[in-house]
């Protein structure tokens, strides 16, 4: 690069800096900057674009073009070449505008004039904040070096707005993280609540973005980045014998001691920018880039690279993750992703969980549901957009996040709550007694569990029993395989904390998207249908035994209730039940207490045990249909999937029937048999499940009053003949019909 273009955009950055220094308004500060542009560039034109919403920009300010259309010209993201610029976060470069695709003449910006064209997005860390224009009368094509220089700017101009240098008058000027903002994200737990932010990685904030001394920044940079390969180092010491974590690490390595990562930095910094500012320029770029990328490990690689950018940035700016701020009392926590035991340390004191990336899945979820609190993943730009502090309110019902709502939005949120917390207050009334139907079917109520913390709600809900306590938690928060003594404490702690309540204990449900740190992950193309719970652990009787063993020691000579999960077929379950008839014997011979009585069941998560044979439902001494799996199975519709899991209804009357058959083989074999899964806390689908001849339901502890509610005031015979009429006329599903009869009835 010419030592003359790099001197230039120096000078450039330098008068910028001096700009922004001023006590001058937010658009008199703009003014400014459009004028230093287009002189140092040789241009007639330069103009800034703003977006005033996520969908609108607004010409901001302007030198060369008309100054009456300050603030009053606008278009939609991808309209015009300004707009393709902000839609596709890449450069336009063009000698003749009105011929290029896209163009679009704004008649109140006399921009006829103007020949030649280059757009560069004003991105940070992969958001696009507006568009930076410069124009010419001259029909030419702007060269690398001045594209580059251009690019240099947007980056400083994006560090500016986030810093707050341009507020002035209307929405496009507004300061950042100051206006409402609704996101729309994926429901891993339901509930609704609000409360305040708090950052699970508080961002690193760049003041200083434009250096005199490119040899000391350079320097700095240098230093910097040995540090950062000194404590990369360090990880992969840390880390002998894991495998997993070393993987990462790895890819940590190559990019802390990448040539080209080093020399885009450093050729920033020539241009004028400090050292903490040619980080994060480059970090946005790759964000930009690797963003729009369809390849999931490439996205994957994204999260490393943000995640080394960051450290390298608290390196330089001494800024750690500590910042002094006190977690409000009443905290929502922000991520862009949290494994398990971070989030069991912050324990029930979250009122909310809001993330960037998870899944509906993923520990962190199973978690959440444990704690009963409110989780949204996939809230696009969260992490970005939220200050510490900031007021926030999460509709769990609706897949909405509502980050410094309007007064109107708020006051309508709270009466929801309130109208809730009326709602809890009734159920509450009718804890103690049982979910009879007018019909007088008693329809047992029992709650999913995970963790200790779930077990007081045992009483105040009004359970019956624990119809599922996930064993995997104990598993995947662990560094290391858990000892066979620590389970049997854990276990037996469960069981005096139900006080002779029934507890069905769910073996080891790992493998899908439960995978243990400390477990070599198998890279399956679909792993939901791979090596997964039953079939890992006859796979590795070892760990079978290890935990029948700490739940037979747990039970100290009283009853035990085992289920083996993700039952494909008879054979499995047999296997499985030799396993814990050979574990119960050596038990005997260690002269260690049997239980007075153990029933071992199988849940039933896959069509193809349904068609198991009759032996098999004489065999079994339970079944518990696990309808999350079963749904998605059933229908092929993977409940990850944003676009094909909400296609498909669960009164659908194909998989209803598919239930009720269900019912049916075990009725015939005497067989007890429940339903244990979201869809159970769902008070209308509960009714349904109830009218087909499920007798046990197993739900969160929050739903078991709702669904009680609702399930008292019905007859069950008038719903099935509501059931029975939507399959004669040929209903897709019987959710209207069976909404309609609700409303006539209610």
């Amino acid at each position: 690069m010419p030592e003359r273009t790099e001197s230039d955009s120096r000078k450039l950055l330098g008068r910028l800096r001096d700009a922004m220094a001023t006590d001058d308004a937010g658009q008199a500060r703009l003014d400014k900057i459009t004028h230093l542009i287009a002189t140092s560039m040789g241009c007639e034109v330069c103009s800034i674009y703003l977006f005033r919403d996520e969908d609108t920009l607004e010409l901001c300010a302007t030198e060369g073009l008309n100054k009456d259309a300050v603030h009053q010209t606008r278009m939609k993201m991808g309209e015009g070449l300004v707009g393709r610029v902000a839609k596709q976060r890449r450069v336009i470069n063009t000698p003749d505008a009105p011929q290029a695709k896209g163009f679009r003449y704004m008649e109140e910006t006399g921009e006829e004039l103007f020949s030649s064209f280059l757009g560069v997005p004003i991105q940070r860390l992969g958001d696009t904040l507006g568009v930076l224009v410069v124009q010419s009368k001259i029909a030419r094509e702007f060269n690398t070096d001045e594209v580059y220089a251009l690019e240099v700017v947007a980056m400083v101009l994006a560090e500016m707005t986030e810093l707050g240098v341009f507020v002035g008058e209307g929405a496009a000027m507004s300061a950042l993280h100051s206006q409402p903002v609704m996101l729309r994200g994926t429901i891993a737990q339901d509930g609704v609540t609000e409360g305040h932010i708090w950052l699970h990685e508080p961002r690193v904030v760049v003041s200083n973005l434009i250096a005199d001394d490119p040899e000391r920044e350079a320097q700095r940079l240098i230093e910097a980045v040995d540090t950062l390969r000194l404590s990369v180092d360090q990880m992969m010491t840390m880390s002998l014998g894991d495998k997993d974590q070393q993987e990462v690490i790895e890819t940590y390595r190559m990019f802390a001691n990448s040539k080209s990562w080093m020399q885009r930095m450093q050729a920033d910094i020539t241009q004028g920018l400090s050292a903490e500012a040619a980080v994060e320029k480059e970090q946005s770029l790759a964000r930009s880039r690797i963003g729009k990328s369809a390849d999931t490990y490439m996205r994957e690689r994204m999260s490393d690279l943000d995640d080394l950018s960051n450290r390298l940035l608290r390196i330089l700016t001494g800024q750690g993750k500590d910042t002094g701020a006190e977690m409000p009392s009443d905290p929502i926590l922000v991520a862009r992703n949290i494994g398990p035991a971070e989030l069991l340390e912050y324990g029930r004191s979250l009122r909310g969980i809001i993330l960037e990336q998870g899944s509906v899945g993923s520990h962190a979820a199973i978690v959440a549901r444990a704690l009963a609190i409110p989780l949204i993943v996939h809230a696009a730009r969260i992490t970005n957009e939220a200050l510490n502090g900031d007021h926030v309110m999460i509709d769990g019902e609706q897949g909405l996040v509502h980050l410094r709502p309007e007064d109107a939005v708020a006051t309508a949120f709270r009466d929801k709550i309130a109208m809730q917390a009326a709602a809890q207050e009734r159920y509450a009334s009718i804890r103690d007694v049982a979910a009879e139907t007018r019909c007088g079917a008693v329809i047992g109520m029992h709650m999913n569990a995970g963790l200790m913390a779930d077990l007081p709600s045992l009483e105040s809900s009004g359970a019956e029993g624990v119809g599922l306590f996930r064993t995997e938690l104990q598993f995947l928060v662990r560094n290391q395989m858990p000892r066979r003594n620590e389970l049997s404490v854990l276990y037996r702690r469960v069981l005096d904390a139900a006080q002779g309540k029934r507890v069905v204990f769910r073996t080891l449900d790992i493998g899908s998207d439960k995978v243990l740190p400390y477990m070599k992950p198998n890279d399956e193309p679909n792993p939901a249908l791979g090596w997964r719970a039953i079939r890992v652990g006859l796979d590795k009787p070892g760990i079978m035994r290890m935990q029948l063993q700490a739940l037979f020691r747990a039970a100290n000579g009283g009853p035990l209730t085992v289920m083996f999960p993700f039952v494909a077929q008879f054979e499995e379950y047999r296997a499985a039940r030799e396993e814990v008839n050979k574990t119960l014997a050596r038990e005997a011979k260690l002269g260690h207490k049997l239980p007075s009585s153990i029933e071992v069941g199988a849940m039933l998560e896959t069509p193809s045990l349904a068609y198991a044979p009759d032996k098999f439902f004489e065999e079994v001494d339970f079944i518990s249909i696990g309808g999350n799996d079963l749904k998605q199975f059933f229908f092929a519709a993977d409940r990850e999937n944003e676009r094909v899991r909400k296609r498909y209804d669960t009164l659908n009357v194909s998989f209803l029937t598919f239930l009720e058959n269900i019912v049916k083989r075990c009725d015939s074999s005497g067989t007890p048999i429940s339903f244990c899964g979201e869809d159970a806390g769902r008070p209308v689908e509960a009714l349904c499940f109830a009218a087909i001849g499920l007798r046990t339901l197993s739900m969160r502890p929050a739903s078991i009053g709702p669904v009680k509610s609702l399930l008292r005031r019905c007859d069950l015979n008038e719903v099935y003949q509501v059931i029975e009429a939507a399959r004669d006329r040929g209903d897709m599903s019987v959710r209207g019909a069976v909404m309609e009869y609700l409303r006539d009835q209610f």
